[in-house]
């Protein structure tokens, strides 16, 4: 028997739910004795990797999110027996970790430039020692089951020979080599970045129109600009071929000359110029532009010839043709944009400037304003790896769930670019490339390797590493032991089975490792890939710090505890869609954990203990029938629901059986009249119902489920080790029948007095005018309760007698129920139809509001949400009244 805390039979469970107080003695427990990955070297294995933090990062609500779905897979397969792995670890976040490293030398009066490479590196192990693992114990804080006795980083020894060794490789077949190509370039990090890494904001700027003089004179085209300082390097203005302006022009070949420099460039024709826009003439400048880059090459510029008029700063250099103007060499890029513009204005050459909102991408880290750049850097031939990808999505190797995320994954990688894989940094995985002097470059695992190829030349290596993308893109093999064939964890656990994902970075990483996966391991990297939404505030928008509105996942824990933010991220993750953060539901499923535990306490007051089967036992009545029927159920819901990946159908399908069946219905039907006890068929039934409960509830609460399991009884093991339930039972017909109509006779007739005013425990009669045979049986079986929890004296087998009488639906029965003396009829009549009309009143009035096209069209979201809300409360607000209504006759 596993020693656990608090563990013995029976230990009574305190009167209030504290979850601060069992959070983290369970999880201590948990990882000490190794529970997260128990030995079970013959069970059929199950892998998921962990999308590897930043380092850097703390727990956000995206990462609570994920990580919650991943754990609720992870402890559901871990239940039902298997090998069950999931890979943690961090990533060394090369521009992130340097900026957090420098930021505290700056603090200090210090600064990187005052370290060799070496000494810097070190600096970054060192914080890494006493910092770095903030994210980890967060992860844990939320309760994720992870192998963390095999903790991975991306900068560790082993990772980092997997990476040198796909990058040699990569470059011996020829798939990735240098090139001088635009990228997003940082001037404050004075690094390439990704993609990722740049945050589009919107901006208040200028389009300045502006006129460049025609090389013979003749007159001139007009061009429009955000950013005039690129004119110091404009190759040609394009124009389309279908524009009859222009056709003149681009028939004799002409020229503009260039304002500033006086660099004469050609008209070209290219169809990315729109004839609608302004003059339908676009300046074209190749190194400064990723549209423009791509004209020029059609135009026939090589890129080694393009003009680069910004340094590694974005101040203004000399280009390659000698012709920008001394006075703006070494300006700031927005300083020389003043001062052309000043120039244009004075030489009438400025025609006119429009206020525009402009999209412009900063650097998420930086903040500030990035530059498209024209520089030599390191690039992987991603169309060749993205081949294998695309088939294996499209054979259903890899699975995409949702569907609807194919198209986009398909789009994306049909035309996909290359790759840049080098960034201007110290920290990272340095590229293992060599120069020569004479610019000959050497690939090769190790140094000696490389001066072996160039024999007597001497070498500098590389100052570049390689973009984190790069290394994580390993993450489902490299963590197993590759590049060792034989690494026990690698030929158990690869391909993994599943990978769960932010569809943020579908391109940046997940389809990254299906090219690395399949081109190193010959298989794809896991068998299904699940992409989620984003969590956004309670009024749809994004969170942002800028707007005040993210939402701290440790203050929720704090308040309400993990397991009932764990149990709102599953049940508000519907496939395809966002999740909108509500506090009020976080603290709503605080008080489901509540509940349950409640009703555990309830049952071990009295004498209800942990069962000693994991099958079914034996049940006679047709109460005892039903909850096993109930179990067989929700044990079929929840399997579907998770090999589905609905997370919200699994959590919504336990949810309900604890909540309704369980708690509101089965622990009363089967209580004992007053002073009386439970009979021992109950109490075996209900504490085996209460076992699966807490085993099908864990994935989802573990903290709460495993306290009840440890005080409900001995046990021979751990709940996050138990068997998932397998009740060898089914479901018998005859009972849940006679159930169901209980439940419904009870429940409407709990409605009806509500609605009516009554109190809930006037005692009433019941008239039943030509019964069933089944309802007769029913009720005749069932009179103690109905008794007990219906409040009817009796049931007569005939016709009411005349007069008013609420009717009563249950089964194929309407019981009929005489309100003469119990209400004043009259009374009720006009209070029902005052609050009918008034609710009919405010439907109605919202009911043009929404049909009103102005407003639909130009309300905001919010309103309109809330005006459609407030229409379906007053719609059913009505049908409620009239069916009131319609009781009284």
């Amino acid at each position: 028997m596993t020693e656990t805390p608090a563990a013995g039979p029976e230990a009574a469970l305190d009167k209030t739910f504290d979850p601060a107080q069992i959070e983290a003695k369970w999880y201590q427990h948990w990882e000490s004795e190794g529970l997260f990955r128990p030995e079970r070297a013959d069970a059929q294995p199950f892998t998921i990797v962990n999308p590897p933090p930043n380092v850097t990062g703390s727990l956000h609500i995206g990462h609570a999110l994920d990580n919650t779905l991943q754990d609720i897979v992870i402890r559901h397969e871990r239940l039902k027996g298997k090998d069950a792995l999931w890979v943690v670890g961090t990533d060394h976040a090369g521009i992130a970790t340097q900026m957090v490293v420098e930021r505290q030398m700056e603090a200090r009066g210090d600064k990187r430039a005052n370290y060799t490479r070496e000494a810097f590196i070190d600096k970054v192990w060192e914080w890494k020692a006493e910092s770095g693992g903030t994210i980890t114990g967060q992860l844990r804080r939320l309760g994720c089951s992870m192998d963390w006795s095999r903790e991975q980083f991306t900068m560790d020894p082993h990772f980092t020979k997997a990476v040198v060794k796909v990058f040699v490789d990569l470059h011996r077949q020829g798939l990735i080599y240098r090139d001088k190509r635009l990228v997003n370039w940082d001037p404050k990090f004075r690094t390439a970045i990704s993609d990722l890494e740049v945050e589009t904001r919107e901006t208040n700027g200028h389009f300045w129109h502006i006129k460049y003089p025609l090389s013979d004179g003749s007159g001139h085209i007009h061009v429009a600009t955000t950013r005039p300082e690129t004119m110091l390097a404009d190759m040609a203005v394009a124009v389309n071929p279908e524009d009859e302006r222009y056709k003149g022009l681009l028939a004799r070949g002409a020229t503009v000359t260039l304002p500033l420099t006086g660099r004469e460039i050609p008209i070209v024709a290219d169809e990315h110029a729109d004839p609608e826009l302004g003059s339908g003439a676009v300046k074209i400048t190749p190194g400064h532009d990723f549209n423009d880059f791509e004209v020029g090459k059609r135009a026939g510029f090589k890129p080694a010839d393009m003009l680069n008029m910004l340094d590694a700063d974005a101040h203004v250099c000399q280009t390659q043709d000698g012709l920008v103007p001394a006075q703006f060499i070494g300006m700031d890029r927005f300083e020389a944009r003043k001062a052309i513009v000043q120039f244009l204005e004075e030489d009438g050459l400025l025609e006119k400037v429009e206020d525009r909102v402009i999209q412009t991408p900063f650097g998420d880290r930086s903040g500030v304003v990035i530059e498209p750049w024209l520089t030599d850097q390191w690039y992987v031939d991603a169309q060749t790896l993205a081949g294998p990808p695309l088939e294996a999505v499209r054979s259903g190797a890899i699975e995409i769930v949702p569907k609807s995320w194919e198209k986009t994954f398909f789009n994306w990688m049909e035309n996909i670019q290359p790759w840049c894989v080098s960034r201007q940094l110290w920290w990272g995985h340095r590229i293992p490339a060599w120069f020569s002097e004479d610019g000959e470059i050497f690939v090769a695992e190790t140094e000696e390797e490389a001066q072996a190829q160039a024999g007597n030349k001497q070498l500098t290596r590389d100052e570049d590493v390689l973009d984190t993308w790069f290394s994580s893109a390993l993450w489902p093999f490299a963590t197993l032991g590759w590049p060792d064939e034989d690494a026990p964890l690698l030929k158990k656990h690869y391909p993994n089975d599943l990978l769960v994902s932010g569809f943020d970075i579908l391109f940046f990483w997940d389809a990254r490792m299906a090219m690395q996966g399949i081109h190193f391991m010959k298989e794809v990297p896991w068998k299904r890939l699940y992409l989620h939404g984003l969590v956004r505030a309670a009024d749809g928008q994004k969170m942002s710090k800028s707007k005040g509105n993210v939402v701290d996942p440790l203050g929720l824990i704090d308040k309400y505890g993990a397991d009932a933010l764990r149990f709102f991220m599953a049940a508000m993750e519907s496939q395809g869609r966002d999740v909108k953060m509500d506090e009020k539901r976080v603290e709503g499923y605080r008080n489901f954990a509540t509940k349950l535990w409640n009703a555990a306490r309830f049952c071990q007051s009295n004498g209800i203990v942990a069962s000693t089967s994991v099958a079914a036992p034996k049940a006679t009545t047709a109460v005892n029938k039903w909850i096993i029927g109930e179990v067989v159920e929700t044990v079929a819901a929840l399997d579907k629901a998770m090999a589905d990946l609905r997370f919200d159908a699994a959590a919504n399908a336990i949810y309900h059986f604890v909540w309704n069946q369980f708690c509101d219905w089965y622990i009363e039907l089967i209580k004992p009249v007053p002073g009386g006890n439970f009979d021992e068929e109950s109490k075996v039934v209900a504490g085996w119902v209460l076992d699966q409960i807490l085993v099908m509830l864990h994935p989802f609460m573990p903290f709460v489920t495993e306290e009840l399991w440890s005080k409900m009884g001995t046990r021979d093991q751990d709940l996050i080790v138990a068997a998932w339930p397998a009740p060898e039972a089914s479901v018998d017909a005859e009972a849940k029948a006679e159930v169901e109509w209980l439940i419904a006779l009870i429940g409407n007739l709990r409605g009806a007095k509500s609605e009516l005013g009554i109190a809930p425990g006037a005692r009433l009669t019941a008239y039943v005018a030509d019964p069933s045979d089944a309802t007769r049986a029913v009720i005749g079986r069932s009179a103690t309760v109905i008794d007990r929890l219906a409040r009817l004296d009796a049931i007569r087998f005939e016709a009411a007698p005349a007069g008013a009488a609420m009717q009563v639906g249950a089964g194929d029965a309407t019981l009929a129920i005489p309100l003469e003396g119990v209400i004043d009829i009259a009374a009720e009549k006009a209070r029902l139809e005052k609050a009918m009309a008034a609710s009919v009143k405010e439907r109605d009035s919202l009911d043009k509001r929404l049909g009103n096209p102005a407003f639909v069209e130009k309300a905001k979201p919010e309103a309109i949400d809330k005006a459609r809300a407030d229409h379906a409360h007053h719609s059913a607000e009505a049908e409620r009244l009239a069916a009131a209504l319609a009781r009284l006759g």
